[in-house]
């Protein structure tokens, strides 16, 4: 997986991993390569090939048509939040919110955060819910926290 610090973009990071090929592919396809690649910052919760395998059949070959850009931008944006969001503020914010946080997306999802078995949880307006399995990835222009599964818009 990803460790440590980077001098590498969020984009250029995920395309150097074999693990985040998926992600990439659809980060292309949306056209949204050179806002990742821009200063930011930014805080990507990036999920796994297996997160985006996951998924029922057929839905990332669907995404991923052009006639689809629009719905992929969002699926994709939902992942994202504005700003360089450590864990320990993720934790911090949780704590203040009593055992909770809710956090707006750059595409307008709203993310539910809690605390459970040492491990952050995020839970998307559908109710599903991924797990941070490495988190504090920084990289130049923000940090990754890589999840298990796909976020996804009401």
């Amino acid at each position: 997986m990803v460790t440590g610090s980077s001098a590498a973009t969020i984009v250029q990071t995920a395309a150097g991993n074999k693990n985040f090929s998926t992600l990439v592919t659809a980060v292309k396809a949306a056209g949204l390569v050179g806002t990742l690649n821009s200063r930011g910052p930014f805080t990507v919760f990036a999920p796994t090939n297996a997160a985006f395998a996951a998924l029922p059949d057929g839905t990332v070959n669907t995404l991923l048509k052009p006639r689809n850009k629009r719905a992929l931008t969002k699926v994709l944006t939902c992942h994202v939040v504005s700003g360089k969001v450590m864990a320990r503020d993720v934790i911090s914010l949780v704590k203040k919110g009593h055992g909770k946080a809710t956090v707006r997306t750059v595409g307008g999802c709203k993310l539910t955060f809690r605390v459970g078995n040492g491990r952050v949880h995020i839970t998307d307006e559908n109710g599903r819910t991924a797990r941070v399995t490495a988190a504090d990835l920084k990289q130049s222009n923000g940090v990754i926290h890589v999840i298990n599964k796909v976020i996804l818009p009401k």
